[in-house]
């Protein structure tokens, strides 16, 4: 499939008609004999991901055709040739999931009339789902390679119907009218420029200032479109505690700052599985 929009977004973009997983076929070629070939912002995108994984190890397939799936691939390095901190790299999955929120934002206010929802309806998850009037129509899986570059992950609903939904509180961009007058090459092409723009945007402040959240502006973005803060939230983490109450904001880590419903107390959470809750 050719992606003339897209293709001019990254220094290098290959398709794949059908892979198990893009994460995992990005990272051996990351890591594999072209490893040189392969540079920070490269992609490697599908519409047929058969063995996809979201976070905490959850399966991810779609019905043919009717998804993207793409793969991104960072080797971080500063001004000054250095290596990102590690405490920076938690930023990651974040920044992907600002993009993907901006990227589908910049797409509603396209479609005009015949979008269901308006952009301000679009918003990130906290850590890294993207909602559409509540509804997952995108999710973000981050993972690190071993001489420290990252993989980035993300797989956006585009055409499924109703029923193909794998759970009802999923969407898709066709169900919300967005864009769905496009062919599906076409689609699938805007959606992954937008993407990729938004997401070098970010991308290219965050590593000018060294891994700095604050400093690019990076924290100020997420903030915004994360409809978490301000939610009430249940934070399920590791060793099976569960955190309820009002999600505050999000500190210079990326975390997620819960304060308790039982007794006001501020916990902060930096991994685990937050669902927004309705009263």
């Amino acid at each position: 499939m050719k992606l003339p929009l897209s293709q001019a977004q990254t220094p290098r973009l290959e398709w794949l008609p059908s892979v198990e997983s893009t994460n995992d076929a990005l990272r051996e070629r990351a890591t594999g004999a072209d490893a040189a070939g392969w540079v920070d912002l490269a992609a490697l995108v599908t519409d047929t991901q058969t063995k996809g994984r979201g976070r905490l190890g959850r399966e991810w397939v779609a019905p043919a055709g009717k998804c993207l799936a793409a793969s991104v691939l960072l080797r971080p390095r500063t001004p000054a040739g250095a290596g990102l901190p590690m405490d920076a790299l938690g930023w990651l999955p974040l920044l992907a999931g600002a993009a993907m929120t901006g990227a589908i934002r910049s797409l509603v206010i396209a479609a005009a009339d015949s979008a269901a929802v308006d952009a301000s309806q679009v918003a990130l998850k906290w850590p890294n789902d993207v909602l559409i009037d509540g509804r997952k129509v995108c999710g973000i899986l981050g993972e690190l390679l071993p001489d420290s570059g990252v993989v980035l992950g993300a797989g956006v609903n585009l055409a499924l119907r109703p029923e193909e939904l794998p759970v009802a509180t999923a969407t898709s961009l066709s169900i919300e009218g967005i864009l769905d007058e496009l062919p599906p090459a076409d689609l699938l092409d805007r959606v992954l420029a937008a993407y990729l723009s938004h997401f070098r945007r970010l991308y290219s402040a965050f590593v000018e200032n060294e891994g700095d959240a604050l400093a690019s502006g990076l924290h100020a973005e997420v903030s915004l479109l994360c409809s978490s803060i301000g939610s009430s939230v249940r934070a399920e983490l590791p060793g099976e505690r569960e955190v309820v109450g009002i999600a505050r904001g999000i500190d210079g880590f990326g975390r997620l700052e819960i304060e308790q419903a039982s007794d006001g107390e501020l916990v902060v959470v930096s991994a685990g599985d937050v669902t927004h809750l309705r009263l």
